[in-house]
């Protein structure tokens, strides 16, 4: 049941949860400078320990990237920016800097497959000239790449070495996007492609090789967007009908990296914190006109500008005010002092009392948020001597729970291989993070606070309350095998060209 308030005051109060909650899509276009950039947007961030058979002494990291891709979006599809780099952070001392960072650059090069039209060589207008089935084949008009580098230390002063491939060489290949069916022959032909960019990898300083993989995916995010725009035109505490997944329908483009335990964590330190971001030229001069080529409209130069970061999911979209997402996006988390109201003072839990008559927490300042988003949790992913600072921190020495016995709740579901644990593609962050907003760690740490987060039972009437947007996320809905994500949706399918 909703409160009867006062026509203006009900508006703004709506309007401000839609502002808070509506971009809950985890990181799609969760700023307003990064909306204006989807190639350098970062959606979601992933990392655990891989329950692939046989890979429970690696970890698996994967940053996704390019929110709301239809798979119908040719001619152009989804390259990643060549002027763009694109990097995984991981601080394995807690002190909130970047001791590994691994570095991603692209490359566009255009082959300008031309047809002879009536004595003259035109060059065709798609990024395909038939069927493709195999990396850099001659009908592929473009040909995407990229390199890898290892960087240890400060990301920009660090100590850079290149990640090889397992047979030699620096460039590795990335897929082109799922055209459809006739161009890769067949409902499973996609899959049977994108599979041949699946590398193993020589990582300098690791005694054991990992594997690579960069390609398009379906978004493996699920989320009741409509209905949340929809001046949230559902009751996360009082419903638990299904609501429709917004992003259903939609791919992203995958950064994945499969790294062993042993090369990323220190001794008697088993907790790794991780982060993605993404970053441009400070200058940019637009060409008037551009060159013949592809991707050749800009000039890019000056130091690198970081525009996007991702670590905890939602973060960005239902903690921090709008007037600080773009500042946000451009931090470096041992600068999180400077957002701390936002965690210690959330206005989340005081939009969903005020919506919907659910009491919010009553500790202030929110020291169980803290536990969950700047510090980890006592006696499951906080590090010793941690300092506060917001990004997904996994405990490497908790083993891989297999798909078939994952909790979609993570720890919450007493599963502490899952999020907040790190987090894995079937691991349910929405219910999740709504839950904690409301006190469940209150709840679950008793009147004795055995997870040490600074709060009791009695300071979350609705810390219990099974919050959901109805859009359930499984770990059934993915394959158990790296990079753990599924097949991309065509632009066309064969059945499509039966009717």
């Amino acid at each position: 049941m909703r409160f009867s308030l006062p026509p203006a005051r009900a508006c703004v109060l709506v309007l401000s949860a839609v502002t808070a909650v509506g971009a809950i899509a985890s990181s799609h276009r969760e700023a307003p400078s990064i909306a204006g950039m989807p190639k350098l947007d970062a959606t979601d961030f992933y990392m655990f320990r891989s329950y692939e058979a046989g890979r429970q002494d690696f970890v698996t990291l994967i940053a996704n990237y390019q929110p709301d891709q239809s798979p119908y979006g040719g001619p152009n599809y989804f390259t990643m920016d060549p002027n763009g780099l694109y990097e995984i952070h991981l601080d394995t001392d807690g002190n909130a800097v970047e001791d590994i960072t691994f570095q991603f650059r692209f490359k566009n090069t255009l082959r300008d497959i031309q047809l002879p039209i009536a004595g003259k060589q035109v060059s065709i207008p798609l990024v395909q000239a038939g069927g493709i089935s195999a990396p850099n084949q001659a009908t592929s008009n473009l040909r995407e790449t990229y390199t890898l580098n290892i960087v240890r230390g400060d990301r920009r002063k660090g100590k850079v070495e290149a990640v090889t491939k397992a047979g030699g060489g620096t460039e590795f290949d990335k897929p082109t996007d799922n055209i459809g069916d006739k161009t890769f022959g067949g409902p499973t032909g996609y899959a049977s492609y994108a599979n041949q960019h699946l590398y193993t990898v020589n990582i300098p300083g690791c005694a054991t090789q990992g594997r690579v993989f960069v390609g398009q995916r379906k978004d493996p995010f699920s989320v009741a967007l409509g209905q949340v725009f929809d001046l949230i035109n559902l009751n996360p505490v009082g419903s638990s009908s299904a609501n429709p997944d917004a992003l259903a329908g939609k791919n992203v483009t995958t950064l994945a990296l499969e790294v062993p335990i042993s090369c990323i964590t220190t001794a008697g330190q088993p907790i790794v914190g991780g982060w993605t971001t993404a970053s441009v030229r400070q200058g940019r001069l637009i060409a008037s006109p551009p060159k013949s080529g592809h991707g050749t409209t800009a000039i890019n130069g000056g130091a690198w500008a970081q525009v996007s970061r991702l670590g905890m999911p939602l973060v960005n979209e239902v903690v921090i005010g709008l007037k600080d997402k773009d500042r946000f996006n451009s931090s470096k988390p041992q600068d999180d002092a400077q957002f701390a109201d936002y965690v210690t003072n959330p206005t989340l839990p005081a939009l969903v009392q005020t919506l919907f008559q659910a009491p919010a927490p009553t500790n202030f300042p929110r020291t169980d948020l803290v536990a969950a988003f700047l510090t980890g949790v006592e006696g499951v992913n906080k590090p010793a001597n941690v300092k506060a600072s917001e990004m997904l921190r996994l405990n490497t020495s908790i083993a891989p729970t297999i798909k078939a016995n994952q909790s979609n709740l993570g720890v919450l579901g007493n599963d502490l291989a899952g999020f907040p644990n790190g987090r894995r593609p079937g691991d349910d962050v929405v219910d999740a993070e709504l839950r904690v907003a409301m006190g469940v760690l209150c709840v679950a740490t008793g009147a004795s606070d055995t997870l040490k987060v600074g709060c009791k039972p009695a300071d979350a009437p609705a810390g219990s309350a099974p919050l959901t947007d109805g859009a359930a996320q499984s770990p059934a809905e993915f394959p158990d095998a790296f990079p753990y994500l599924n097949t991309p949706l065509p632009g066309s399918t064969s059945a499509s060209a039966a009717r």
